[in-house]
């Protein structure tokens, strides 16, 4: 089927009406006045933009809140809790609550997604399995990929090393780790660097969470980086400690980012949540500045990382939401920081995943969505519904704009 959609307005030209001509499941033509279609369908001036990338959300272990506990909300607690429940996941059991995820991720505009896994000897495979069961039946909607990682340490736990490397070898695309729940942190650094260039694939941390500035992993995985030559390749996400860093020594460790080309990903609802817990006053937000980080060249993104579990025990897998949630938190106003909380979740995400074909340009896939908003801008400010979706040319959402019903 052919599809034209008109007088949309795209992030990069905010100004301009534009219209979508869509063939075969991908974008024919951008320009005005196109030719109508088989399906015509008109926004009114309304915002478009390619599908939303969540660039770090855990699958595997999200709604499990009724089976936890939650006393000190602290991350500590937290890796307790999971692994207290982790042994009687079954691989059912996360493809059901990984589906129910996908279902809500897919309604609210995510197109594109990188999962963390965890593997380690108490779940196995289990829950790799049971994910990539459910982004196969996700397909005609999602486009995910699997990063596996060593939650509850590496080294310290005989026998993940070996696991991580079936999983790899069973088609996980991206190798994750979890420093800082090492004993040797530099050593779990040090075997993922090894391990991603034999295997040929990115790397996603999880790193420096915690509010300690005198003990941090980041320039290790800067320096390896450089020396395997994985710059683009690798993302560090959460890096809590670097809130705490005072403006200069943040600049200067922008610069060193930027340099050997490592990402950041901030996760704002996860880290508002178990950050600061120490304190009873001037409780710190512990939520990385990305906006500033991106003043000095380094690529960020804003995702959800955690729904409905003791990490984060709320979220509705929006990322329109996540973008506002950061603003809030950032106290940003300015109308073109609020535009780069939208390329957080769409543009930048997906250069943080290095996809090739993504983007509202002819030849691409036709993937994107449709908002009740006319600007980037004011989709953020606002926590703009999306309308509808487009997955590869085939409708894949509706959110009917709501009626008043006035007496």
């Amino acid at each position: 089927m052919s599809i034209t959609i008109r007088n949309a307005v795209l992030a990069e030209a905010p100004d301009t009406r534009l219209d979508l001509a869509i063939t075969n499941g991908r974008i024919a033509a951008v320009g005005t006045n196109l030719t109508p279609a088989e399906e015509d369908i008109d926004l009114g001036g309304r915002l478009i933009v390619p599908g939303f990338v969540e660039t770090h959300i855990h699958l595997d272990k999200a709604c499990i809140l009724d089976r936890c506990t939650i006393c000190r909300g602290d991350i500590q607690e937290a890796i307790q809790q999971v692994a207290s429940v982790k042994a009687g996941f079954t691989e059912d059991d996360v493809y059901r609550r990984a589906s129910d995820t996908l279902a809500k991720s897919v309604a609210r505009g995510t197109m594109r997604m990188r999962t963390h896994v965890e593997i380690d000897p108490v779940i196995g495979l289990r829950g790799f399995h049971g994910v990539r069961r459910a982004i196969a039946d996700y397909k005609w909607a999602m486009d995910a990929e699997i990063c596996v990682f060593p939650q509850e340490g590496l080294l310290n736990n005989p026998g993940t090393d070996a696991l991580l490397r079936q999983a790899l070898e069973e088609g996980a695309e991206v190798l994750g780790a979890a420093p800082y729940v090492d004993t040797d942190s530099k050593g779990q650094i040090d075997w993922t660097f090894d391990t991603a260039r034999e295997f040929d694939v990115d790397i996603d941390m999880h790193l420096d969470f915690g509010s300690d500035t005198s003990m941090m992993d980041v320039d290790h995985v800067c320096r390896r980086t450089e020396e395997y030559g994985w710059g683009g390749r690798v993302t560090i996400g959460h890096v809590t400690k670097f809130s705490y860093l005072p403006r200069a020594q943040l600049a200067m460790l922008a610069k060193r980012l930027a340099d050997c080309g490592v990402a950041v990903t901030v996760l704002p609802s996860t880290d508002l949540f178990l950050m600061g817990r120490d304190h009873d006053h001037a409780v710190p937000r512990g939520v990385v500045p990305a906006h500033e980080l991106l003043t000095y060249g380094v690529n960020c993104s804003l995702s959800t990382n955690n729904v409905m579990n003791p990490f984060t025990p709320y979220g509705d897998c929006s990322l329109v939401r996540m973008a506002n949630l950061y603003a809030n938190i950032a106290q940003i106003g300015v109308a073109e920081q609020m535009a780069e909380c939208m390329a957080m979740i769409t543009n930048r995400s997906a250069k943080l995943l290095n996809l090739p074909d993504y983007g509202l340009e002819v030849g691409r896939p036709a993937d994107f969505v449709a908002l009740d908003a006319f600007s980037p801008a004011s989709a953020v400010a606002e926590i703009a519904q999306p309308i509808m979706g487009y997955k590869r040319g085939r409708r894949s959402f509706t959110h009917p704009l709501p009626q008043l019903h006035r007496p």
